[in-house]
């Protein structure tokens, strides 16, 4: 029986930060399971994939479980979803806005026209943004999709130089001016510290 630890499912794209808040932390009572990370392309496969990773947890004896996304594009399906299966899960739209601060990221009105990317999709930008959006075969979608947008604002979970360079080349390959904001992990730390 697992009673004494807590599941927390989160999304691949943020395990990386999720395993260095446990370690430095001391929070051996989390086991995390992680879902796909190019779900965030698919947010319709969230909620379902939640869901069974959910029953899964419990058929595994984990009576604690903790839901590590955001709303995630589900439009409200992953909160009527934890809300019946009665469990918590990280508030805030998106990891952009977690990693930002919530309140933070809800204060900046010029982020209308920004893309985000975070370290790791920095370090996925060709896997997780151009292959998906087609980019690679249609480079004339480029203006499509990102002609609205004025800057590509890179959130960073730690500071790495060359992260930072490939950042900056996805805004150089996006035609968007480029910004750096250091992070940290955001609100995703207490979220973790509390989780139950």
């Amino acid at each position: 029986m697992n009673a004494e630890k807590v599941r927390v499912i989160a999304c691949g794209a943020i395990a990386r930060e999720v395993l260095a808040i446990r370690e430095a932390n001391g929070l051996s009572h989390i086991d995390l399971l992680c879902l796909p990370a190019i779900w965030h392309a698919h947010p319709e496969k969230i909620t379902p994939g939640v869901e069974q990773a959910i029953a899964e947890a419990r058929a595994e004896g984990f009576s604690r479980i903790f839901v590590g996304y955001a709303d995630c594009g589900t439009g409200g399906l992953l909160d009527r979803l934890c809300e019946r299966e009665g469990v918590e899960r990280i508030a805030g739209p998106h990891c952009y806005s977690f990693f930002a601060g919530n309140e933070a990221f809800a204060a900046k009105d010029d982020d209308v026209t920004s893309f985000f990317l975070t370290d790791f999709l920095a370090r996925q930008f060709r896997a997780f943004v151009i292959e998906p959006l087609g980019l690679d075969r249609y480079p004339q979608l480029k203006d499509m999709y990102f002609g609205n947008y004025e800057k590509l604002v890179y959130l960073s979970q730690v500071e790495d130089e060359g992260l930072q360079q490939k950042a900056k080349e996805a805004a150089d390959y996006l035609g968007l001016a480029y910004e750096y904001r250091f992070t940290g992990y955001g609100d995703l730390t207490g979220e973790l510290l509390h989780a139950r």
